[in-house]
């Protein structure tokens, strides 16, 4: 890699002409060729003039469509001395054989290593391993003057714009309120994207002690401790604090109606907030968790965790395809069942995460598209061109155009395909979407014009093909809105002509040398000062809160008033 961070990895020399297709963006349709030169796109239309040793590849019948902008995956992740089994050659070959041609990783790291130190090891991870292009965000785990130091650094020389923070895991990453306040607007000042894993920690640590005290050990009790309102609660604070901050919020991994409806309301009211649902919500619910098969409702285990209100998937999908959430993710960490086997007897060691890299684009068009609650350009906004603009790579990626990187997938929505684990390209023995058939599939697969997957096949040789894509902070996607916002919303003084009447002498301030009388002694208004012996008169000051038992007074007088009769003692004596 360069100086800058950038990879150096040369664009494979290549020219392809893709013939007869119907080029979908997402704000239109239209029947064109498109060739590629160098891994850019360099003519879209008819009868184009090519060089000769062009390679010819029909699209006819077929869409041909930006390739997908996967935002949310955790390759090669390690956690409690394991490591996920999609490492990220393995994992970007899934992604090209779903149609995705670029990932957008997290780092997060569970050692003792800087924030820079862990995005160096990202970086050795990914370089000469990925076949599509990628780019890494960055989680912020605690919060102290040197994590604003590494911010900084990360995104001033190393290309990240968007941090990722925790409202969970309490003890480990959960930040405080106050935390997120300050990480905020510190990626306000650099101009980042802060996003947000939002469930309450507190109340969730609570619950799982409470499951597990109950004798509830199996993968139920993680829904069970992790109910959809403190996911909902999560994402209002979030959305709260981020506002008072003047921060862009993306709430990763929606997973429950509650949580969604929270954010499409905020958007209404004007506020500054993406929601990015993932395969596994849009796809399948949380009734797997009550599987009598240990190893199915261990499968789905992630965090937050999918529903158990089946209705849920479609709930979701109306919202995306509303705009009310906008982009879709994976959030793909992928283990075997014997490593998730470490939470046997204890639901809360289940590690984490589901697949979805190689299915996400395929089941969005499936209960998207194929139902008929969106169109085929909406289908490219969520699947790519949202998730482009939002983190300022369009138009390079996430649009068909000209001078555009050539990630580009053919894809046929005709064909129907059964997902399983016993096919899919991936390294896990599970498949959270097991038998279900899907209609809508990629045929061939380009990355910067190459091909990397056709025929059902991944291309040999393609591992290190991908390179490392910088993203500049400031996207005026969605800063340009808040600068517009925090301008007009900046407080000012209301001009006023001066009084010209007379001006009352106000008493000495404590600055001008006054020192206020010392208060008097508090009086205890449960004592009286009247007695029975006729003495009524006030005490000195310094009788005033000493007991009446304890003052100088006559000795009392017994009243000798029988009813009906009259007293001995007259009080005015």
């Amino acid at each position: 890699m360069d100086a800058s961070g950038q990879s150096d990895t040369p664009v494979v020399k290549n020219k392809v002409l893709i013939k007869g297709g119907t080029v979908v963006n997402d704000d239109r349709s239209f029947s064109a060729d498109v060739y590629v030169q160098d891994g850019i796109i360099a003519q879209i239309g008819h009868d184009l003039s090519v060089p000769d040793d062009t390679i010819a590849v029909s699209a006819e019948g077929k869409l041909v469509i930006p390739g997908g902008i996967d935002t949310h995956t955790h390759l090669q992740f390690r956690k409690n001395g394991i490591t996920s089994v999609d490492d990220f050659s393995q994992g970007t070959k899934a992604a090209a054989a779903g149609g995705t041609t670029m990932i957008i990783d997290c780092v997060l790291d569970n050692s003792d290593c800087s924030l820079v130190e862990s995005y160096d090891k990202w970086r050795a991870m990914a370089d000469d391993s990925v076949v599509g292009d990628y780019a890494l965000n960055v989680a912020i785990t605690k919060w102290d003057n040197k994590v604003k130091i590494d911010m900084e650094k990360l995104v001033h020389q190393r290309g990240v714009n968007a941090f990722l923070v925790f409202m969970s895991y309490k003890d480990k990453w959960q930040l405080s309120d106050s935390e997120l306040y300050q990480a905020f607007c510190h990626m306000r000042d650099l101009g980042a994207l802060a996003l947000v894993h939002a469930e309450n920690g507190d109340v969730i640590k609570q619950g799982e002690d409470e499951m597990i005290k109950q004798g509830v050990v199996g993968p139920e009790g993680h829904e069970l401790s992790r109910p959809e309102e403190v996911e909902a609660e999560a994402v209002q604070r979030a959305i709260t604090i981020a506002d008072q901050a003047n921060c862009p919020l993306y709430v990763v991994r929606v997973m429950s109606k509650g949580s969604a409806d929270v954010i499409a309301e905020c958007r209404k009211k004007g506020y500054v907030v993406f929601g990015e649902p993932i395969a596994a919500s849009l796809g399948t619910d949380g009734t797997q968790y009550w599987n009598t098969k240990w190893r199915e409702a261990a499968a789905h285990v992630t965090s937050p965790p999918l529903r158990p209100d089946p209705t849920t998937p479609g709930y979701l999908m109306d919202l995306l395809a509303n705009g009310d959430l906008q982009v879709t993710g994976s959030a793909h960490c992928s283990w075997t069942t014997a490593q998730r086997a470490a939470g046997q007897t204890d639901f809360t060691l289940i590690p984490h995460g589901v697949n979805g890299i190689e299915e996400r684009m395929s089941i969005v068009w499936e209960n998207g598209v194929a139902t008929g609650k969106m169109d085929e350009n909406t289908f490219v906004a969520v699947t790519s061109t949202n998730a482009a603009k939002i983190f300022n790579l369009y138009p390079r990626k996430g649009k068909i155009a000209v001078d555009s990187d050539a990630d580009i997938v053919i894809w046929d929505p005709e064909a129907i395909r059964t997902i399983s684990a016993s096919s899919h390209n991936q390294a896990s023995d599970v498949n959270i979407f097991e038998g279900m058939e899907v209609h809508g599939v990629p045929v061939v697969t380009l990355s910067k014009g190459r091909v990397i997957f056709k025929d059902d096949q991944i291309v040999a040789n393609s591992e290190g093909h991908g390179v490392f894509v910088d993203r500049k902070a400031h996207c005026d996607h969605i800063y340009g809105r808040l600068d517009a916002r925090a301008k007009y919303l900046l407080p000012r003084a209301v001009i006023r002509m001066e009084h010209d009447g007379p001006v009352a002498q106000t008493a000495p301030s404590v600055a001008a040398g006054y020192q206020p009388r010392a208060p008097r002694p508090i009086r205890n208004l449960h004592e009286s000062q009247f007695t029975l012996s006729g003495d009524t008169k006030q005490g000195d000051d310094d009788e005033i809160g000493t007991p009446i038992s304890r003052r100088n007074r006559k000795p009392a007088t017994r009243v000798n008033a029988p009813p009906g009769g009259r007293s001995s003692l007259n009080i005015f004596e």
